[in-house]
């Protein structure tokens, strides 16, 4: 309301401006209506789990219930009666009432939570309660009622629900500065929690949903706000070339799913083929995948990239007196429980009074008709005279009434027809007396022991409804999933040395290796400098590049080897370091900081390789050793700003590379994944072991071919390999093949002589063809001879190939296996055989009694060898890149 108007006028009689002040309602009005949306719209009450508006539904469905299905329209219209809102709001809250399955039995086309197909018209559906919703949420007896708001009708204040509906079907709703999320969980799981908490025992309750997928609660914090869950599609490989989507996570529906999939694929974060929805009853996406792709990287980047994986933060948010109340499920539900019990306890009560009432009246009307009090009233002429010889007349009789007689008892007598009572039987009274006594005792036996009654009552439900209502969502910790390692390098990353730019615009530049627009990149400069900065269309990172590659935060297990000389004529210092923890396009620098420091050596090792070096220093004085080796195995890992081990005082003229490293580190885990047949350490496909740094890789091929190689992740493949495994110099290689030239099967054992060369095993002849290749230890084979004309089948035979023959060299033709004809050989299990031990250099202890030199120098001649002449010399150093 305008409360004041005042004119502000100048000396001269001008007006200037008005000023009006507002009070009274316009204060309150957010605030009302703030009030409004959060008790009448947005959250549910704690007491029976319902918003008004689906409480009036339900209500409304129970006036109209007569056992068959209504029009959704017709109940939406006697909704309105209750409900001051528009037939739409209604009809949308009844459908997702109707989609969970519930408390509505359903009729017509309701919708698919699957798809995200919307329900048919309120005209065309049909719906009414189910035997569930019969049975827990309506008892009139022990309903509180209010009046509707025209005040026409009355509806109930809450429904009196005996069952933690709230949990079982999850609510939703945004109001006006607060929001509730409660998330669904398992019928089975709730009745089995009350029962628990009854007993007093604890229980731990996690969401379920009906689009079932899989579930991680490790961070659920029981519902309240601050928790999150990570729920993901199940997705698995039909074949090489295919992935099915058989659920999908809560929240998704198949169509929004499916749009994720393909802005991935159009974004370049995961290459797809195409994809077929074939969902009906059931999902069944069909995501086909071009040649060459992984299918273990795909549904990573699946769940990295797209809807496949969701997080939802629940918060648990109710009405309870009035006021919003924040509370976890486990409360939730032990307050669900707890008001049940209450509600059971009135129901009880309720009844006793019912079959006392009962009792107290089929007493008086035995009592009125066996001593044949219905003639003292013949005489009367008044009602007051029938009603006091009634009374009269029952005085003698009612010492065993629980209660006393009240003029409605005597009304209630005077209106049997005489009819009942000529036939009125005796001992049909007494029974029916009897039997009700038996009610009553029963029903205060059940509220002596409340408790017991309410476990049975749940212990009922389960029975009744559990079927078909099994946990639908798998419960399963995930692991993290790194983008880095998932994400399609669809895009080329080139570099501008000298100038000192990088970037993936540079096309004219020297090319550096496939990136993503997600990647990391690493830069070192020959000054001594690093940067970490984001994969860009073109980015200064200084000059004279020396070094750049894709950056992986998590990998610790790339080292750089790196030779330095501090300043322009300064010493010169050698490092070894990894790059873990890092600033984005934060220059670092490598060196001692001293101005004119220069980068003399550098290599980047991904599996922590220690070359060997040869220091050549400049002819300069009286310099006694120009020339020695350097092994970077001799070099401790430090951090990036050690200063290193002094490698000489001189002028350093070149440094050359003298033997390529094998790994320093712990062994690492190497799977291949056969459907794009590549290596990788990211637990996709097959493990074929634990690998060092000398470790190698044994291949044979179909053709009789054996080689071994360093297990690079780079490394192709020839389609016709029969044997990867990690090689083992001591275990032989068992052959069984046929020679061309010979015509016959031979036997052959051997080892691999020659390490780096790939060679052929069998004879050249172009009719020899290999049979069967074991790396079995004590390998065995089956021999299935030819039928012969004229001769008797020979029987089957089995050759232990160790005992057979001995082990020779790769080039020797083998024993020959037999002179019959041979139908088939087949390969059996080996024998059992304990295998030698492995020992590695970097498992053997070594104690050392000698002091441990300091970090500045190292046991290689340096300038401690007390040189002659220690003058300071200015050569520059060559740099070599590995």
């Amino acid at each position: 309301m305008i409360e004041e108007n005042e004119d502000l006028i100048n000396p001269q009689g001008e007006n200037q401006e008005t000023i009006t002040r507002i009070s009274g309602m316009y204060k309150d009005w957010f605030l009302d209506y703030a009030s409004y949306v959060i008790l009448e719209r947005a959250v549910p009450a704690i007491e029976d789990g319902f918003k008004p508006v689906q409480r009036r539904i339900m209500h409304s469905m129970k006036d109209l219930d007569d056992g068959r299905y209504n029009k959704v329209a017709n109940i939406v219209g006697h909704t309105m009666q209750y409900h001051p809102h528009g037939d739409a709001s209604i009809a949308d809250a009844m459908v997702q009432i109707g989609q969970k399955d519930l408390l509505i039995d359903t009729q017509g086309n309701w919708g698919n939570i699957l798809t995200g197909d919307s329900a048919a018209a309120s005209r065309y559906i049909e719906a009414r309660l189910s035997k569930f919703a019969l049975d827990v949420v309506y008892n009139p007896k022990i309903t509180e009622w209010q009046a509707s708001y025209d005040g026409r009708r009355k509806e109930p204040v809450n429904l009196p629900v005996m069952f933690p509906l709230l949990l079982a079907q999850g609510g939703e709703g945004i109001a006006v500065g607060l929001s509730t999320k409660i998330l669904p969980h398992n019928f089975i799981e709730l009745i089995e929690a009350s029962i628990k908490h009854l007993k007093g025992k604890g229980f731990t309750l996690f969401p379920d949903f009906p689009t079932a997928g899989i579930i991680d609660v490790s961070d659920y914090k029981d519902g309240l706000r601050g928790g999150k869950i990570r729920v993901r599609a199940k997705v698995s490989q039909l074949d090489k070339s295919t992935l099915v989507i058989t659920e999908i996570p809560f929240g998704t529906n198949t169509t929004s799913l499916i749009d994720s999939i393909l802005k991935a694929n159009d974004k370049g974060k995961i290459k797809i083929k195409k994809i077929e929805d074939n969902t009906a009853a059931d999902v069944e996406i069909l995501v086909h995948l071009p040649s060459g792709i992984s299918p273990d990287k795909t549904i990573d980047a699946l769940y990295a990239f797209t809807s496949c994986e969701s997080s939802i933060s629940p918060l648990g948010c109710v009405i309870e007196d009035n006021k919003p109340l924040f509370i976890g499920v486990t409360e939730m539900l032990k307050r669900s429980t707890d008001n049940t019990v209450q509600l059971l306890k009135s129901d009880l009560e309720v009844k006793l009074d019912e079959f006392e009432e009962q009792w107290h009246f089929a007493s008086l009307e035995r009592i009125f008709i066996e001593n044949r009090i219905y003639r003292d009233i013949e005489e009367e002429e008044t009602w007051e005279g029938v009603i006091q010889a009634i009374d009269k007349g029952l005085l003698p009789h009612i010492k065993h009434l629980k209660r006393a007689i009240t003029q409605e008892d005597i009304e209630r007598l005077t209106e049997i027809r005489i009819k009942r009572i000529s036939k009125f039987d005796i001992d049909k009274a007494q029974q029916k007396i009897e039997a009700l006594e038996d009610q009553i005792a029963q029903v205060k036996h059940h509220l002596e022991n409340l408790i017991d009654y309410a476990i049975a009552y749940f212990t009922r439900l389960k029975k009744d409804y559990a079927a078909g209502r099994e946990r639908k969502t798998e419960i399963r910790a995930f692991d993290d999933v790194d983008v880095t390692k998932v994400v399609i390098r669809n895009t080329k990353l080139y570099v501008n040395k000298e100038e000192g730019f990088v970037g993936t615009s540079l096309k004219k530049d020297e090319y550096v290796c496939d990136c993503s627009d997600i990647d990391d990149i690493i830069v070192f400069t020959k000054e001594g400098k690093m940067m970490i900065t984001k994969v860009d269309s073109k980015t200064f990172v200084g000059k004279d590049v020396i070094h750049v590659e894709v950056f992986d935060k998590k990998d610790n297990r790339t080292i750089y080897n790196l030779i330095y000389r501090d300043g322009t004529k300064g010493p010169s210092y050698i490092k070894r370091f990894a790059v873990t923890s890092i600033t984005r396009d934060k220059e670092y620098d490598l060196t001692n900081g001293t101005k004119g420091s220069t980068i003399l050596y550098f290599s980047a090792n991904p599996n922590g390789e220690a070359e060997v070096i040869s220091v050549i220093l400049r002819q300069v004085g009286s310099i006694k050793k120009l020339k020695w080796d350097l092994d970077f195995a001799d070099i401790l890992i430090k951090g990036r700003n050690s200063k290193g081990n002094l490698v000489t005082k001189h002028s350093i003229k070149k440094i050359e590379l003298k033997e390529k490293g094998i790994s320093t580190l712990k062994p690492r885990k190497i799977w291949f994944d056969d459907t794009v047949q590549r290596l990788n350490v990211d637990g996709r496909g097959e493990l074929i072991g634990e690998f060092r740094g000398e470790d190698k890789l044994l291949i044979i091929t179909q053709s009789a071919t054996v080689k071994t190689i360093l297990p690079e992740l780079t490394t192709h493949f020839d389609e016709d390999m029969i044997v990867l495994e990690k090689w083992l110099p001591k275990k032989p290689i068992s052959v069984i093949y046929y020679d061309g030239e010979k015509e016959r099967y031979y036997v052959k054992r051997f080892l691999i002589e020659n390490e780096n060369k790939e060679e052929f095993f069998i004879s050249e002849h172009q009719k020899s063809q290999l049979e069967i290749v074991s790396t079995d230890w004590i390998p065995r084979a089956e021999v299935i001879f030819a039928k012969e004309r004229g001769k008797d089948q020979k029987e089957n035979i089995e050759v232990n190939l160790e005992e057979f023959i001995a082990i020779k060299g790769i080039k020797a033709l083998g024993n020959q296996l037999t002179s019959d004809k041979i139908k088939q050989i087949n390969l059996l299990d080996p024998l059992p055989y304990e295998a030698p031990e492995e020992i590695h250099a970097d498992e053997i202890e070594v104690v050392d009694e000698e002091t441990v030199e300091s970090e500045e120098k190292i046991d290689k001649p340096t300038s401690s060898e007390k040189d002659s002449d220690d003058s300071e010399l200015d050569g520059k150093g060559q740099i070599t890149l590995f």
